[in-house]
């Protein structure tokens, strides 16, 4: 076999090589051996460079996974922390709410003259009792406790407010009724009805209570009103009138002093007058009557031992 080797210059000559039969042979075997080597090589080659790729793929895939993770860990995080902000606000408003109650019950017993011992609203209500198999250790799902709890002082609290509405209804009640004692002291000295008449000495209706007291002594308002007459009456001496908003008028006679004049608000307790004897009086003493409907009542019902 015949190889012409051609130059690549113009003047250059060509070579010939003569292969003979075994140096073929020798070229053949020489080819079948280094092939499979270079075929394999080339393989291994490949092999590693797609074991790289893959290997690069699966890595940036666990990045991947594990920023999202991460993610998810802090979005888990935040609902958390806002969550337990929310409960934390909630339990401080609950907390402020059982201050306010406290202080309402408080109040309330005082108003109702309570026995402090009894309601005593700066301290837990005892609590207590046995525990129970299977109850103990399992904890109750903290919202909902939380929910629970403020449903009761919700109604704990609508509770007290119209326990409180309708003690000041009765207390506005009180303040609008004439009740208590006209004077400091002193004594009923002629009662409401038929009497002996001490200037006639015949038997007369009396239409008030006459309240010994001592001369010059201050007369108090039974109830909250307005000073509807303020002067001299006829057999009354200076009188003065209260009318008050529940329709009934006390009258307060044989004044020495008017302190009060026609149109003038006052307070139950408020001083209007002081005690005389002036009209058709025997001695010092205060003539208090009570009038419904234009009719003198007896005021004993709206007298009470003692100044209120």
């Amino acid at each position: 076999m015949n190889i012409i080797l051609v130059p690549g210059s113009k003047n250059g000559k060509g070579q010939i090589a003569c292969l003979s039969h075994r140096h073929l042979i020798l070229l053949a075997v020489v080819g079948l051996l280094a092939l499979p080597v270079f075929v394999g090589a080339l393989t291994y080659k490949m092999e590693r460079l797609i074991e790289r790729s893959t290997g690069s793929s699966a890595l940036a895939m666990q990045e991947r996974i594990l920023a999202e993770q991460q993610v998810a860990i802090q979005d888990t995080r935040r609902h958390t922390d806002a969550h337990l902000n929310a409960l934390t606000r909630r339990l401080g408003e609950m907390q402020a709410e059982l201050l306010r109650l406290n202080a309402l019950g408080a109040r309330l017993t005082r108003m109702a003259k309570l026995d402090p011992r009894e309601f005593n609203f700066s301290e837990p209500v005892g609590v207590g009792g046995p525990e129970r198999p299977g109850v103990a250790g399992t904890a109750p799902d903290t919202r909902q406790a939380l929910e629970s709890l403020s449903r009761h002082l919700d109604r704990q609290r609508e509770k007290l407010k119209a326990l409180e509405s309708v003690m000041l209804d009765r207390k506005l009640s009180a303040q609008i009724t004439p009740s208590g004692w006209p004077v400091d002291g002193g004594w009923v000295s002629s009662g409401f009805g038929v009497r002996t008449d001490p200037f006639t000495g015949r038997q007369s209706a009396h239409d008030g209570a006459d309240i010994a007291a001592r001369l010059g002594s201050p007369v108090y308002a039974m109830g909250d009103g307005v000073i509807s007459f303020a002067g001299d009456k006829q057999g009354y001496g200076l009188t003065v009138e209260v009318t008050h908003q529940s329709g009934l008028v006390t009258r307060y006679a044989h004044l020495r002093a008017l302190l009060a004049k026609v149109g003038d608000r006052v307070k139950k307790g408020q001083t209007v007058a002081l005690v005389g004897t002036t009209g058709r009086s025997t001695g010092p003493h205060l003539h208090f009557e009570v009038v419904k409907q234009g009719v003198s009542v007896n005021p004993a019902g709206y007298l009470q031992n003692g100044r209120n």
